[in-house]
């Protein structure tokens, strides 16, 4: 229980007394100066409108309310996620809002893409590069096919793993696509970049299908159009089926261990997966580059 001040004495200029002492009126704990006849339904302390809430039966008092919000059980999704009063897709929304601020940005300052784009002779100097470029794009429609397939999937993946998870396997899928075009691409692509967020899109393919299955829905649909693009990236040229493939592996990875750890080992293990694929996509660049 909160401890508050006590009302100051009777007689006070321009300050009420405590009830019962000298005759003076009650007075809200929090805000000593306003007179409150209203109670609290469950501490029974004076409450003036400010710290008044609305209850089944008369008012509480603000620090009740939140002491009950303490005790109440937050709920959770399936796989420990927690659902709160705001389940906007933030993450989501965030990554998209970056895609597009940097593409407008490539148009103003060309030089930019050339700071962050990837390309296997690049990214042993500046391996940052293995991420920023999931965040790129050659074109109008390169942007929008993989800003709505973000879309269609992450917010779904947002609620069900939580934003800190959603995050992980964003970036790792990301990571991991650019991991497995430097790991397959050959001499030959060597000094070819790579851009887009087709990498981290397909690991939140493999990680949504991973979900569906282990949460009882029917996959299917998604097994079909991982099946399509991967088809697409060996058909059409220019597009980098290595970087689709380690996404993909990657996201399959992560989806598993999120959606199969034991309900007491979610937060820790997470971690721990986390940091091991984190160290294995480290190990297979470095083992390359060497």
């Amino acid at each position: 229980m909160t401890a508050y001040p006590p009302a100051p004495p009777p007689g006070q200029p321009g300050q009420p007394g405590p009830p019962g002492a000298g005759g003076g009126p009650p007075v809200c704990p929090r805000h000593p100066e306003r007179v409150a006849y209203v109670r609290c339904q469950r501490c029974g302390r004076p409450a003036c409108p400010e710290c008044q809430r609305p209850a089944a039966v008369g008012v509480h008092c603000v620090d009740c309310v939140r002491e009950e919000a303490r005790a109440v059980r937050p709920r959770t999704t399936v796989l420990g996620a927690r659902v709160g009063p705001d389940n906007r897709p933030v993450v989501t929304i965030t990554i998209i809002a970056i895609c597009v601020v940097l593409f407008v940005a490539d148009y103003v300052s060309p030089t930019l893409r050339m700071r962050l784009i990837f390309a296997p002779v690049l990214g042993e100097v500046e391996p940052y590069r293995m991420i920023t470029t999931a965040f790129l794009h050659a074109g109008i429609v390169h942007l929008l096919f993989n800003m709505y397939a973000l879309w269609i999937v992450g917010p779904f993946l947002e609620q069900m793993l939580g934003r800190w998870r959603f995050i992980a396997l964003y970036l790792l899928s990301a990571f991991g696509g650019s991991v497995a075009v430097i790991a397959l691409a050959g001499d030959q692509v060597w000094n070819i970049p790579t851009v887009g967020a087709s990498g981290a899109v397909f690991g939140l393919f493999a990680a949504i299908a991973v979900v569906l299955r282990r949460t009882g829905r029917e996959a299917r649909q998604i097994l079909v159009v991982i099946a399509i693009n991967v088809v697409i990236g060996f058909v059409i040229p220019g597009i980098s089926w290595q970087a689709h493939l380690g996404g993909l592996l990657t996201g399959a990875a992560l989806g598993a261990l999120f959606a199969y750890l034991p309900k007491k080992e979610r937060t820790r293990g997470a971690i721990a997966g986390v940091a091991l694929v984190a160290a294995i996509l480290i190990g297979i660049t470095m083992a390359v580059y060497a």
